[in-house]
């Protein structure tokens, strides 16, 4: 790097993109600590056909609370992913904003129905924009890249079934084992339980799923 661009580099002012996300940044985490989870779906091809995922991922702890690996992409699937998310989290979710792309298993009325039953309330990001749901693209991204695509898997994926039983262990191991620098590099299930143990909730609700009422605390990030 020539003298003149080290310098320059070393004097300049923070960037617009900085600039943006210094304002913006509180108020996402906010947003993430009041109770919303993101959905996406992706694909793996497989010698009998396509594998399609779905992840539901909690925003603030990074925790992948539902999911779902099926041969077809339809609604069903996602449903099924939101029914996963409510038995780990409980009956009711009232609160809870369930942001996604605005495929048409998010825009279904069965969908939004399933939602409303809930207490959750659906958040579709503008059409051909990446950028408002870029947690579950990077979800997506390195699910892919650690399991799919990974050291560990040299030959293609021969079923849907196969995809599903790794996607099984996967996710136990992203949610229990895999460090997050955003979490401090603690697993999501660590910091939960950090959280949870800072703040007890209230008397008669499930410790076990407290995401039912989001405790609005100070982020624990050190």
């Amino acid at each position: 790097m020539a003298p003149s661009t080290y310098y320059a580099a070393k004097t300049r002012g923070p960037s617009q993109r900085a600039q943006r996300e210094a304002v913006l940044g509180p108020s996402l985490i906010q947003l993430w600590k009041d109770n919303y989870c993101v959905y996406d779906l992706t694909y793996v091809p497989t010698w009998t056909g396509v594998a399609y995922v779905c992840f539901i991922v909690d925003a603030y702890s990074r925790m992948i609370v539902g999911w779902r690996v099926a041969a077809h992409m339809r609604t069903t699937m996602v449903l099924d992913a939101i029914e996963m998310a409510r038995w780990s989290r409980g009956n009711t979710l009232t609160g809870l904003t369930c942001h996604s792309d605005a495929g048409s298993q998010f825009t279904s009325i069965r969908y939004g129905e399933r939602l409303a039953e809930i207490g959750a309330v659906p958040s579709i990001r503008t059409i051909g924009d990446s950028f408002d749901n870029a947690l579950a693209e990077t979800v997506n991204g390195y699910y892919k890249s650690e399991l799919i695509h990974g050291p560990a898997r040299p030959e293609p994926w021969k079923t849907v079934a196969d995809v599903e039983l790794a996607t099984l262990s996967w996710v136990h191991w992203h949610n229990t084992s895999r460090l997050h620098s955003y979490l401090g590099d603690v697993p999501p299930i660590e910091f939960e339980a950090t959280l949870y143990a800072t703040h007890r909730p209230v008397t008669g609700q499930n410790p076990i799923a407290p995401a039912t009422n989001r405790i609005r605390a100070t982020h624990l990030r050190p």
